[in-house]
């Protein structure tokens, strides 16, 4: 691991990264008009494993870590937020929500892996919980101004969206600690061959009858934004991130991760129209001050002697 400052190619990969992930949503929201989300699911693992499936060597680690990683990460993480932003959950919101994933990997790590919080986490925790709060209250009071686009269910899913990210991290962490020379490219490709059984069996069991064959008719931009789920979402975006934490250490290469929810608000806003109440602000602002807490803590509460 290089414990230098990230090279320039390093940079334009995180900007890549950001870019694809912030608008990543937007091309949610566009595949969902003619997909069921267990369509879609399987339509963007299908396009994430072919071609590169037959072309790639599959990654050097136990098969029970490709497998569970996608069955969290596929299955879990997409297949929960694909539905939230059915039920009730703009692109733009779903952005923000799912970074929480931070937290949740905190509290999983303090639990199954026995890390301590630091003072940084427990500040960005009481911070990430006000925001949730400020999110709840278009829900608990309409009156307070809720937005129509989003509902109680869709912002309790999305929740649990980022709490299988969060679960998904401490596998690829496990991961890295069995072989820190594993390919990430080959990981993300393989393990996506196994989210894509699934999601079709969910389609057969539980998507109405006239709706199994939707993606039939579906319109070029709906597999378009399929595609790009597929290939640069999570092809090329968690290769590019795996293959910066293989590099770099985590407190260099996660603050540009607040970059994903700054460009998800503004794509949901310019090209969908999404509108965000005050209270939805207020919860914006104070989950990405916890984000930042968390992410930049290391240098706010760094000893002095450190200094």
């Amino acid at each position: 691991m290089n414990h230098e400052n990230l090279t320039g190619r390093d940079l334009l990969a995180a900007l890549v990264v950001v870019l694809v992930w912030g608008v990543n949503f937007v091309a949610m929201k566009f595949a969902l008009r003619d997909f069921t989300p267990f369509q879609l699911g399987a339509a963007r693992y299908a396009f994430a494993a072919l071609p590169l499936v037959l072309l790639i060597k599959p990654p050097k680690v136990p098969w029970r870590w490709v497998v569970g990683y996608g069955l969290v990460q596929g299955v879990g993480q997409f297949g929960i937020l694909f539905v939230a932003l059915q039920v009730g959950m703009t692109a733009a919101l779903a952005s923000v929500l799912v970074q929480t994933q931070v937290f949740f990997t905190a509290l999983f790590g303090f639990v199954l892996l026995h890390e301590r919080p630091s003072r940084a986490l427990q500040l960005g925790l009481l911070l990430a919980a006000l925001g949730l709060s400020c999110f709840t209250l278009n829900y608990v009071n309409p009156a307070a101004g809720a937005g129509s686009a989003t509902t109680l269910p869709g912002f309790v899913l999305t929740l649990c969206a980022a709490a299988m990210w969060a679960m998904s991290s401490i596998v690829a962490r496990r991961v890295q600690r069995i072989n820190a020379d594993y390919s990430p490219l080959a990981f993300v490709v393989w393990s996506s061959t196994v989210a894509v059984l699934p999601f079709v069996a969910l389609s057969f069991f539980f998507d109405p009858e006239g709706a199994r064959s939707h993606w039939l008719q579906a319109r070029a931009s709906s597999w378009l934004a399929a595609s790009y789920l597929g290939w640069g979402a999570t092809v090329v975006g968690y290769s590019l991130w795996t293959g910066l934490l293989k590099r770099h250490p985590a407190n260099r290469v996660a603050p540009f991760g607040l970059g994903v929810p700054i460009v998800g608000l503004a794509a949901g806003m310019l090209i969908l129209g999404e509108v965000v109440t005050p209270w939805q602000w207020a919860g914006i602002a104070l989950l990405i001050a916890a984000l930042g807490c968390v992410m930049l803590g290391g240098l706010l509460f760094r000893p002095a002697r450190a200094r």
